[in-house]
């Protein structure tokens, strides 16, 4: 099964892109992709508000 993917590319302050990454590497811990899977589960909680 081929599960297509979109990408978004978006512009963040420095101050906010270096919380996130600080927060990725706290919860997930520094793996490749977890930057992608934490703004996946921001976006998610996001829209479903």
């Amino acid at each position: 099964m081929n599960k297509k993917m979109g990408r978004i590319s978006v512009e963040l302050s420095d101050e906010l892109e270096k919380k996130l990454r600080f927060k990725t590497i706290e919860k997930f811990g520094g793996k490749k992709g977890d930057l992608s899977k934490a703004v996946v589960e921001a976006v998610k909680k996001w829209v479903v508000q």
